[in-house]
């Protein structure tokens, strides 16, 4: 469906699914997760996040900008560091944004501001996801990421794919995951 038919489908969905009396029912549809992937077209993107930026109020959610916390993540070493390291490790993305190593990492700054959304008793979106592409972070890193499974509030996760199938495509041609989450389509 274009834009203009199923944007407040998805929208009535969303509030459905992070009703309270929802909450046991999102779990059990997520295996244990406690997300939310809100899917639309890449080409649709910027009307999406501008109708979530209209509809979800400032007052009980935090938007998180991916794409601002990359750019965080590679000004803290600057970008020739960034880039050099990169290309050493261009084979093993993960090394580099996702690493189990005391260094911060995009995948640190995520959940830092995802944590930072549960102490202000905000539910947590993730908005231009598609800036995670070639991180080596999938969406299934962050939905099993021990700090997103026992939020009070489940993660929304504003996720730019195409469904093809009953599979979903990021980006429309990246293979993704539906574990841990519930699909709002």
């Amino acid at each position: 469906m274009a834009y203009l038919e199923d944007h407040k489908v998805k929208f009535d969905d969303l509030k459905i699914s992070l009703d309270l009396k929802n909450r046991n029912q999102l779990r059990r549809e997520a295996n244990g997760g406690n997300s939310i992937l809100f899917t639309y077209p890449p080409v649709e993107e910027k009307l999406y996040i501008q109708k979530a930026k209209e509809l979800l109020s400032n007052t009980e959610f935090k938007f998180i900008d991916i794409a601002a916390l990359l750019v965080e993540f590679i000004d803290s070493d600057g970008w020739n560091d960034f880039k050099d390291y990169y290309e050493d490790f261009s084979l093993t993305p993960h090394i580099v944004f996702n690493s189990d190593d005391g260094a911060i990492d995009l995948m640190d700054l995520i959940i830092r501001e995802i944590l930072e959304a549960e102490n202000s008793n905000l539910t947590p979106v993730l908005m231009r996801t598609g800036s995670l592409y070639g991180t080596g972070i999938e969406n299934v890193n962050i939905m099993e990421h021990n700090s997103v499974m026992g939020l009070k509030q489940p993660l929304i996760i504003f996720y730019p794919v195409k469904i093809e199938n009953d599979n979903i495509l990021f980006l429309n041609f990246k293979p993704a995951s539906k574990y841990r989450c519930t699909i709002i389509d």
